[in-house]
């Protein structure tokens, strides 16, 4: 499981940050979502946000627009893959206040802040981000819409948390190389996140998770991964993880949800476009390295993939 899971995190490059300071007090709530403007200082343009909300101290409730609210305390990160509109406070039952207009905006280099609320209890967190350029991944399209960790549970947490209020602190002040200690230590709660979800997960639960897994198409996924550049078929990944041809295409398309060399084709783009962002060659050398002998024919996929083609995707800011 673990060399696809790195593989997919490889390819996805995320990058992230923290651009929110907040002291809020009873009673309160905001609304909002996190923007483009939010993520300028770390990454300029990401085409998939996962937003964040670390609890420093305190507590607080936080429920996405449409869904079933959840308590958050002392030591708990919320993590919402998919960006999506939230509210949270210590009372979910009031009008909700834009966080657009409670930010302090902060000088060049700093941190924004936020303090608000009818002054009774205080709940304290650290608002952040992780960002991808790559419009799509197997590993994120596969995470519910919420996911909860408790970091000072973790074999690290105390480590961690210190660990983010030295780099705040050091953002704050100016310092060269803070926000790159926040990217690290997001990245790292993300993965701890995701591999407490993963454990949890029933038997009979479907998708591209369920599939890493599973013993036989986790191994095929991981060849997948390994060697895009082989011209590989259905019966040969059968043939290497132990199932019969229909076996295996069936149960590989049941568990990811699109047939093995669909999910090929998918994975080989996504390293492409990897690639040509690093400026790693010329469109014919990288669409050989990722298994096309034409360029005319990978840049006919990479287009149906991503809507443009190699050259243009290439010349996109970052």
């Amino acid at each position: 499981m673990l060399d696809a899971f790195s593989d997919v995190l490889r390819v996805i490059r995320l990058s992230g940050g923290v651009f929110l300071e907040a002291e809020f007090t009873a009673p309160w709530c905001i609304n909002g979502r996190i923007s483009a403007d939010d993520c300028k200082p770390f990454l300029a343009a990401p085409r998939q946000v996962i937003a964040s909300h670390f609890v420093t101290a305190g507590h607080m409730q936080l429920r996405i627009d449409g869904g079933a609210s959840v308590d958050v305390r002392a030591g708990e990160l919320i993590l919402l893959p998919r960006n999506d509109a939230h509210s949270f406070g210590s009372d979910l039952s009031l009008a909700p206040m834009p966080g657009r207009e409670v930010i302090q905006r902060p000088e060049v280099g700093g941190i924004s802040r936020i303090k608000y609320g009818g002054g009774g209890e205080a709940t304290q967190l650290l608002c952040g981000f992780l960002g991808s350029e790559i419009p799509f991944s197997p590993l994120l399209s596969s995470l519910p819409s919420l996911l909860k960790l408790d970091v000072r549970a973790t074999a690290s947490g105390a480590w961690i948390e210190s660990s983010f209020r030295f780099a705040i602190s050091q953002i704050a002040a100016g310092r060269v190389g803070s926000t790159t200690v926040i990217a690290k230590l997001s990245e790292l709660l993300f993965v701890e996140a995701v591999s407490q979800y993963v454990a949890s997960l029933p038997a009979e639960r479907l998708g591209w998770l369920a599939g890493l897994r599973d013993p036989h198409i986790g191994r095929a996924l991981a060849l997948l991964h390994a060697r895009p550049v082989e011209g590989w078929t259905a019966e040969a990944l059968a043939l290497e993880v132990g199932l019969s041809r229909s076996v295996f295409a069936e149960r590989f398309t049941a568990l990811v949800g699109q047939p093995p060399m669909q999910y090929l084709t998918l994975w080989r783009m996504h390293v492409a476009a990897q690639q040509l962002r690093e400026g790693r060659g010329n469109v014919a050398q990288i669409g050989f390295a990722v298994g096309y002998e034409s360029e005319a024919a990978f840049s006919r996929a990479f287009k149906r993939q991503f809507g443009v083609s190699p050259g243009s995707w290439r010349r996109q800011p970052v």
